[in-house]
C-alpha cells in the first residue's frame, strides 16, 4: 500500500508507471518527479519499483520523449478504427496479434546462420530464437530508458518477420530474381505486407490491424526510405526520424547476432577460441575477467561468460551514448528526437570499434566461410530455379497466390510466395520440382 511516508523512500532514479492517485497522495514532487507523474497518468497502472542498485547509471529520459501508450495517442491509430480494449493498452495488444501470427511461427523454421543440414547440434539459433533473444534486448533498455517497453516489445518481435527462407543469402537470391522484372525485394517492406496484407487472422479487418507506430518502426527501424522512391509509403512519415524506441531495434538486433553468431559459430567448430581471442581484444579482455574469476572452470563456461560480458557492455554503451546525445542535442520530446539532424541511437567511439570488429571477425571467418558458403549456394540455387519456374506458369502456383499473380504480376506474386516459406518447405517444394523434371 503506498502512503507519502512510503513514497519517500523511493529513490528519485527509477522507472515508474504511478498509479493514478499518486499525484494526489504525494502532491510535493520535484520537477524530477513531477515529469515521472506526467508519464504514468497514461500508463494508468500501479507503482512498480525498477531501480538500477547495481549500476547507478543515469540514463533516465525525459517521460515527453518516450511514445505514449494510450489509446488517445496518434501513434496508437489503426487503420481499422477498434474500440479501446478494457485493461490492454494498444501496444501491448500489438505484442499479442504479432505472437499469434502464423508468419511469426514460420521463423522457427528459418535460418538465422544455419541450417539444419549443417550442423547436428539443435542448439544453434533460428530466426525465431534469435528475435527473441532481440527482444529481451531492446525491451531491457527501453525500461531503463524510461521510454515505452511495450512499444520496443513489438518492434522487436515483428522486426525479422519478412525474411525468406535460407537467411541473407536467401533474401539475396530474391532480390536478384526480381531485377529483372524491375522490382526489388525488401524483407521490411515484406514485412509491412505481411502485417497490413498477408495475414488473415481477424474477421473484421485485412492483416492484423497494428498501430501506427509499429508499423512506422516496421519500416524504419533500420534504415530510411525517401518518399520519391517509395510514394506508396507516404503515411509512414518519411521525413522525419523514428522514435527512439524504433531506433533502438536495428542496434538491439546487431548485439544479439553478433554475440549469438559468434557463441553458434564456435559451438559448431567453424570459429576456433583461441584464434578468436586473438582477432578479438573485447573477447580476450571478456575471456581475461571470466578467467580471473573462476580459475577453474571449464573453457566452455568461461566463454560463455565472456560473450555475456560483451553482450552487457554493448548494451551500457549504447544506452550511455544515447542519453549523452539526447542530453548534447537538448532532446526534450518525441518532436524533437523526430526532428533531429540524425539518429540518436548510437554506440560511442569505443562501443562503435568493438562493433565493427565483431562485425569484420564474422564476415570474415563464419559467413563466408567456405562451409556456409556451400550451403548459401544451394540455397540461392534453389530459390533462382523455382522463382524462374513458377513465374513462367503461375498456375502452378497456389489458388490465392494465382489470384494476386493476376492483380500483381506473377514476379511480386512468387516473391511473396517463396518470401513466406520456412526452409523445410521449400526444401520440399525443390524435392517435387526436381522429381517432376526427372520424369
Amino acid at each position: 500500500m503506498l502512503t507519502p511516508a512510503s513514497m519517500h523512500t523511493i529513490p528519485t532514479r527509477l522507472i515508474v508507471s504511478l498509479h493514478p492517485r499518486a499525484k494526489t497522495i504525494y502532491p510535493q514532487l520535484s520537477s524530477r518527479r513531477a515529469r515521472l507523474t506526467r508519464l504514468c497518468r497514461f500508463h494508468r497502472l500501479h507503482v512498480v519499483r525498477r531501480s538500477l542498485p547495481s549500476m547507478q547509471l543515469d540514463i533516465q529520459l525525459d517521460p515527453e520523449i518516450a511514445v505514449h501508450d494510450s489509446d488517445n495517442e496518434p501513434l496508437a491509430r489503426r487503420e481499422t478504427t477498434e474500440a479501446p480494449h478494457p485493461y490492454r493498452t494498444p501496444f501491448v495488444r500489438d505484442c499479442g496479434r504479432i505472437l499469434h501470427a502464423r508468419a511469426f511461427r514460420r521463423l522457427a523454421g528459418k535460418t538465422q546462420v544455419f541450417t539444419r543440414s549443417q550442423t547436428e547440434s539443435d542448439h544453434s539459433r533460428s530466426r525465431l530464437t534469435h528475435t527473441l533473444e532481440v527482444t529481451q534486448i531492446a525491451r531491457t533498455m527501453a525500461t531503463a530508458l524510461g521510454l515505452n517497453a511495450h512499444l520496443a516489445e513489438a518492434l522487436a518481435l515483428v522486426h525479422d518477420i519478412g525474411h525468406p527462407p535460407f537467411g541473407h543469402a536467401g533474401e539475396r537470391a530474391l532480390d536478384a530474381a526480381l531485377t529483372p522484372h524491375g522490382l526489388r525485394f525488401d524483407h521490411n517492406l515484406h514485412a509491412l505486407r505481411i502485417v497490413t496484407v498477408f495475414e488473415q487472422r481477424h474477421a473484421g479487418f485485412h492483416g492484423l490491424n497494428l498501430t501506427l507506430a509499429v508499423r512506422e518502426g516496421i519500416i524504419k527501424h533500420s534504415r530510411d526510405y525517401s518518399l520519391a522512391d517509395h510514394p506508396e509509403l507516404a503515411d509512414y512519415l518519411l521525413d522525419q526520424l523514428p522514435p527512439i524506441e524504433a531506433q533502438l531495434i536495428d542496434l538491439a538486433d546487431e548485439i544479439a547476432y553478433l554475440t549469438a553468431d559468434l557463441e553458434d559459430g564456435l559451438e559448431a567448430g567453424i570459429l576456433q577460441l583461441n584464434h578468436a581471442r586473438r582477432e578479438l581484444p573485447c573477447l580476450d579482455r571478456a575471456f581475461c575477467e571470466a578467467e580471473r574469476k573462476h580459475p577453474s572452470a571449464a573453457e566452455r563456461l568461461l566463454r560463455n561468460d565472456a560473450l555475456k560480458t560483451i553482450l552487457n557492455r554493448l548494451v551500457t554503451d549504447l544506452m550511455l551514448e544515447l542519453s549523452r546525445r539526447v542530453a548534447a542535442n537538448r532532446i526534450r520530446s518525441l518532436a524533437d528526437v523526430r526532428a533531429a539532424r540524425t539518429r540518436l541511437a548510437a554506440f560511442s567511439n569505443s562501443g562503435e570499434s568493438d562493433r565493427q570488429a565483431l562485425r569484420t571477425f564474422l564476415y570474415r571467418e563464419l559467413y563466408e566461410s567456405p562451409e556456409l558458403e556451400t550451403e548459401h549456394s544451394r540455397g540461392v540455387e534453389i530459390i533462382s530455379t523455382l522463382f524462374a519456374y513458377w513465374v513462367d506458369d503461375p498456375s502452378r502456383l497456389p489458388a490465392d497466390h494465382v489470384a494476386r499473380a493476376s492483380h500483381e504480376g506473377a514476379p511480386r506474386a512468387v516473391a511473396d510466395y517463396i518470401a513466406g516459406m520456412t526452409d523445410s518447405y521449400i526444401e520440399q517444394a525443390w524435392i517435387r520440382f526436381r522429381q517432376a523434371k526427372s520424369t
